[in-house]
């Protein structure tokens, strides 16, 4: 989820961006509604630096505000060597803002039923998240240790925050009995989700691979009726088995969607050529090119 811009200078511009600035006071407010409203009064964590925090505060009696800032100051210091100094700036002005809303804003528990505590903090954690992602930060530095540890263990970013995690979760479950941790996954599990939504949104683009003997017709069919972008790889079919030495050269036409794209795409592409091989590849980010097409004017 992190943006990687390794950069020798700050990008104020992109800092001070009222855009971004606003995605960041949104998504701390809103994380400081979860933490205060639904996660600290019931003792539910959320994964990384939160949830640690939250469970040092319980433990300790330490102010979770000072937690905050402290457990993250070295993360920090990872992000502004790995990532860049603006990434750095912007999560700083983020852990800033989140210790200063758990310092001052005072929030009564929404509820005291564990599943919707779990359920509906997890969605609102993650909802802040995501906002503050998207504002070019982040307000937990496990995500900047996984980036650093995943180019020395050869670990992925995912595996190293799931083992993060389940350390915090055991723990959870010998301080505060198993119940609770396991609502705890709960939110963790909701909160991931509704970071992923946030960031990538309904609209997350997808790659679609389409290998036909009909090509100039799906050509056309994607460019001209759908007004989408393609690039055309050059390949081989065949190599099946019975058959292995049968090969013939082909196209492999790609182009980005958005998932929402993808069936009626599809159902079209079968109509022209109900033999084609269609597959579809998730991706985290695409940008330049035609990525939506264009509306059409009569």
């Amino acid at each position: 989820m992190i943006k990687k811009y390794k950069s020798d200078s700050i990008d104020w511009k992109h800092v001070l961006s009222p855009n971004n600035l606003f995605l960041t006071f949104l998504g701390t407010a809103i994380a400081v509604l979860a933490m205060k409203g639904f996660m600290i009064p019931n003792k539910f964590m959320d994964g990384g630096i939160t949830g640690i925090s939250i469970l040092l505060h319980e433990i300790f009696h330490i102010n979770i505000s000072v937690l905050v800032i402290v457990l993250n100051i070295f993360f920090i210091y990872l992000g502004y060597k790995r990532i860049g100094k603006t990434f750095a700036v912007q999560t700083t002005i983020a852990v800033l803002l989140l210790s200063i809303g758990l310092l001052f804003i005072h929030i009564k528990p929404f509820t005291n039923d564990k599943f919707l505590i779990a359920a509906f903090g997890g969605i609102v954690m993650g909802t802040g998240v995501g906002l503050v992602i998207r504002g070019g930060g982040v307000i937990d530095g496990a995500e900047v240790i996984a980036v650093f540890t995943g180019r020395k263990t050869g670990f992925s970013n995912s595996e190293i925050i799931m083992l993060f995690n389940t350390i915090i979760f055991v723990v959870a479950a010998f301080q505060f009995g198993k119940e609770t941790a396991m609502y705890s996954i709960i939110t963790y599990f909701t909160a991931t989700k509704a970071t992923d939504y946030v960031v990538d949104g309904i609209e997350e683009f997808t790659a679609m691979n389409i290998i036909t003997s009909q090509q100039e017709e799906i050509k056309n069919f994607l460019v001209n009726e759908l007004g989408k972008g393609i690039t055309v790889y050059k390949g081989e079919r065949g190599y099946l088995p019975g058959s292995f030495e049968t090969k013939i050269d082909c196209e492999i036409i790609v182009t980005i969607i958005t998932r929402l794209e993808i069936k009626q795409i599809e159902e079209s592409v079968m109509k022209i050529d109900p033999k084609a091989f269609v597959y579809v590849q998730s991706i985290k980010e695409a940008t330049g090119g035609i990525l939506k097409a264009k509306p059409h004017t009569k």
